[in-house]
């Protein structure tokens, strides 16, 4: 609670219209009350805000940039994305966004990302609210949610320039996301950087259209999979850690880079053993995200990733888990808890050489099939 009133009292020197008892900013032209903090990460806050126009609530994501150019560059490459896969109805989009500059501090900026709001919350709540109430998911309804997720990831992985219905209207937009925000930041104007195209439709040089430019998400977990104010559409969110793939990892310094860039946007406990060490001469493609898809419907079975729950279990080293595939499912010897169609799901996710897993096509023909056989419940 200290840290929402810390970051709050910066928000109100930094772009924000204060009123009497009622602190509100202005993104564009549009004012927002601001009503509690969702939560945070990194150099990231999101908010609950309400338009004081029509008192429609949104999510507002606060992204501080202290380093300059480089981490509005950042910042602006998720912005960048949302556009990029427009419309979907598995991925998130951004409502509006805006750059702002710190008066007190003229080369540290911010960017404010404005997002739909999800009343449900996230998969990972869903979890939690399981482990505090002793419940668990009904396997049906959890692999429609999980097949969700493997349709938003389809989007990503087989994402064709132009080639889709509306991808050169997304593409086009995409592209001006760096002038719009420039000319929204006057004191960015000289600055560039910021105008050049972003790293995500620039991946896509040399590219013809209709031609495939794959992307990866990187960061599948839990708490980037919201849940539809239905209860039954999963939307993935979170794409400032998208990356084009496959990658090839051609130097030591190519290798390192991956790597530390893994370390900083890869949630650990879902993170693919081939960017824990990524080694010179190997492919980093779109099988990172099998592996996370793996982690994520294991921890809605069980509570947790399997690599946390093995590490706890042992005593060992996460990573360790990690690079030797050590897991298992606690009651791997009875009949009890998961079905052995949902079981396997995870065991063909969690192989430790990316080319023995499914691609994602694959995948959602595996899922498909489970769900066939699964038995209705009751929220399906």
């Amino acid at each position: 609670m200290a840290q929402f009133f810390l970051d709050l009292a910066y928000s109100l020197t930094n772009c924000i219209c204060c009123f009497p008892g009622s602190p509100q900013l202005k993104i564009n032209n549009r004012s927002f009350r601001m009503l509690r903090l969702l939560g945070e990460g990194g150099f990231s806050y999101v908010y609950l805000v309400q338009d004081t126009s029509n008192e429609a609530l949104y999510a507002l994501k606060k992204i501080r940039c202290p380093f300059g150019q480089e981490s509005v560059a950042l910042a602006l490459k998720e912005v960048e994305a949302y556009t990029l896969f427009s419309p979907h109805p598995n991925i998130i989009h951004s409502v509006d966004y805006s750059v702002t500059s710190d008066k007190s501090d003229p080369g540290a900026k911010t960017v404010y990302i404005l997002l739909p709001y999800y009343r449900r919350g996230n998969l990972q709540d869903m979890i939690n609210a399981n482990l505090v109430n002793h419940t668990k998911f009904p396997e049906r309804r959890l692999m429609v949610l999980f097949l969700g997720v493997c349709k938003a990831l389809k989007a990503m992985h087989q994402y064709r320039v132009k080639g889709q219905p509306g991808g050169e209207e997304s593409q086009g937009k995409a592209r001006r996301v760096r002038q719009q925000a420039a000319e929204a930041d006057d004191e960015a104007l000289d600055e560039v950087p910021l105008m050049m195209e972003g790293e995500v439709t620039r991946s896509q040089e040399g590219v013809e259209p209709g031609q495939e430019r794959a992307y990866a998400h990187r960061d599948i977990k839990p708490g980037n999979i919201m849940i539809g104010d239905d209860g039954k559409n999963p939307i993935l969110m979170d794409l400032g850690s998208l990356a084009p793939s496959p990658i090839a990892i051609t130097s030591r310094s190519l290798a390192i880079a991956v790597q530390d860039t893994a370390a900083e946007h890869s949630t650990m406990p879902y993170r693919a053993p081939e960017l824990f060490d990524v080694k010179t001469g190997s492919v980093i493609d779109t099988k990172v995200d099998i592996w996370s898809l793996g982690c994520t419907l294991y921890a809605c079975l069980i509570g947790k990733s399997p690599f946390e729950a093995r590490s706890e279990e042992t005593g060992g080293s996460l990573s360790l888990c990690v690079l030797g595939g050590d897991w298992r499912f606690p009651d791997e010897a009875s009949s009890a808890g998961p079905s052995e169609e949902v079981r396997d799901v995870v065991r063909r996710c969690l192989h430790v050489e990316p080319a023995e897993r499914p691609d994602i096509d694959e995948l959602i023909f595996m899922v498909e099939g489970v769900i066939g056989q699964l038995p209705h419940d009751g929220d399906s």
